[in-house]
């Protein structure tokens, strides 16, 4: 599957139910993960950013466009930030399984979509770009709404891509593109007195000035302080903590010292790890460092669905039904963080907010560990099978299989145990959901405490299995009693889970 991310920037900061109306357009298209909102009242806009499959991405950007053009009168907006549109820019950018030559294909196919079905002229900058002159978005962008205005149908220069050749009387122009990944980065300069040194700061910072390369940079007054507000193209090429480095000393030059900083949006994860990195002189160092970084790798890897299901349904033992219930379990913590993720930022639910976000983050780490509990399960029949192998010649051989055997069963008991444990774990989560969350998602909800309580079943007979082939099945009496245990633990969880769906859907 090829994913896309889309950053539509929309020119409105304020309006806490036009920005909501926005994002609820873009995330009510299937298939769309809302990733953040982020607004700005000095700026009077929105910086929306949404992954989504190719197939859908347009769609979904295409029903922000129009909803803004809905909604922003230009006619009447102010605010720092430079603007063109209701919609002043719109970039996909290319993740996995996708190049930017999709992406390009993409802001083609909206600019055509935008301009014939919304009439609001189009003009493609960055990679997308049709001519030299409109690459760099700040060039397209030049003299804002109002000399657009003015140009676009007088000016040849500034006869758009797509749609009318005249400004939309409301909504402006669009900018249309594809980019790399780009990091919004502010660094703040003290009161608004020091506006006049942010200008000069960002001038001297931006690549257009003759400063760092990769580099965009306004200086602005944002709420009584001095901001200088940049646009990191390709922090490979100018890192994070360059770009802040170069801005403390242009700055200090001039007698004023940075106060804070902060970053608009996201930012990709090797980015901040290369500031630590920087900032110590760590030699050699990557991300394949970092522990969080391993556990995603490893929650990802692995063959496909249609090719564990495939592997479950040959005649080979395993996998079998201690992976399938591991497998069945991740499932349950997936759709909990789904129904976590379509609660947070939405206005009705932030009062949930904080809880939604830690019960995201409880739901990943249990679904990373179900993923790894899969494998774990047919390592431990692995054991099993290779003890009951080992040579029974005499009594020291028997002895020493016997010792293995039971030592197998042993391991073999504790891994659907734990898969047990994670299951209960799943459909407390579940249960929050279906009783917090996203009242849309709560038939989800309800699935995942179903499939977690399925799973917590089926792996305590695993459990059981295992603790009555020992020898002396007293021996693994704790086990089975904590399975069963657990069995209730979790079909009381799910039960609480499947009230609250009855009670939202009704009979």
């Amino acid at each position: 599957m090829k994913m896309i991310e889309c950053v539509p920037n929309f020119s409105e900061g304020r309006r806490p139910e036009v920005i909501a109306a926005i994002r609820d357009a873009i995330a009510a298209v299937p298939g769309v993960a809302m990733l953040d909102v982020s607004s700005d009242p000095s700026h009077n806009r929105t910086v929306v950013t949404f992954a989504a499959p190719a197939e859908v991405a347009v769609r979904a950007a295409f029903s922000g466009i129009a909803k803004a053009r809905e909604l922003i009168d230009l006619t009447t907006h102010t605010g720092e930030h430079p603007r063109i549109g209701a919609t002043d820019v719109c970039p996909f950018i290319p993740l996995e399984g996708a190049t930017m030559d999709d992406c390009v294909a993409l802001a083609r196919e909206l600019g055509a979509k935008v301009g014939t079905e919304l009439g609001i002229p189009v003009f493609l900058y960055e990679r997308a770009a049709t001519r030299p002159d409109r690459t760099n978005l700040a060039d397209v962008r030049r003299g804002e709404f109002e000399k657009a205005r003015d140009e676009i149908g007088t000016n040849p220069d500034r006869t758009p891509d797509f749609g009318p050749n005249k400004i939309h009387p409301t909504a402006g122009a669009t900018v249309i593109g594809a980019r790399p990944f780009l990091v919004a980065f502010n660094v703040y300069l003290g009161p608004a007195s020091n506006l006049a040194v942010a200008k000069e700061v960002a001038k001297a910072v931006r690549t257009s000035g003759g400063g760092l390369p990769a580099v965009k940079g306004l200086g602005l007054d944002v709420d009584g302080q001095a901001q200088v507000s940049m646009n990191l193209v390709d922090t490979d090429t100018t890192s994070i903590l360059l770009a802040y480095d170069t801005v403390k000393l242009e700055a200090e030059k001039r007698g004023v010292s940075p106060t804070w900083s902060e970053i608009v949006g996201l930012v990709p994860a090797r980015a901040l790890f290369q500031i630590a990195a920087d900032h110590i002189q760590l030699k050699g160092f990557s991300a394949d460092r970092v522990l969080e970084t391993k556990i995603a790798e490893g929650a990802r890897s692995g063959e496909t669905v249609a090719g564990f299901v495939a592997s479950v349904a040959s005649n080979a033992p395993v996998p079998g039904g201690g992976s399938v219930v591991a497998h069945v379990g991740a499932l349950g913590a997936a759709l909990a963080e789904m129904v976590a993720g379509l609660t947070i930022g939405r206005k009705k639910y932030v009062a949930v907010e904080g809880d939604m976000k830690e019960l995201a983050a409880k739901a990943i780490t249990l679904g990373a560990r179900l993923a790894a509990l899969v494998q774990e399960d047919s390592d431990s029949y692995a054991l099993v099978s290779a003890a009951y192998k080992l040579p029974k010649e005499n009594p020291a051989q028997i002895a020493t299989r016997d010792a293995s055997i039971q030592a197998a069963l042993m391991k073999a008991a504790e891994v659907p145990l734990e898969t047990a444990r994670a299951c209960v774990a799943v459909a407390k989560l579940a249960a929050i959901c279906a009783q917090k969350g996203n009242s849309n998602a709560v038939s989800d909800a309800g699935v995942a405490a179903l499939l977690a309580e399925a799973a917590c079943k089926g792996a305590s007979y695993n459990v059981r299995i295992n603790v009555s082939s020992m020898s002396d099945p007293h021996t693994g009496r704790k086990l089975a009693d904590e399975a069963a245990a657990l069995v209730h633990e979790c079909a009381s969880a799910a039960i609480d889970a499947i009230s609250a769906v009855e009670r939202a859907i009704g009979s």
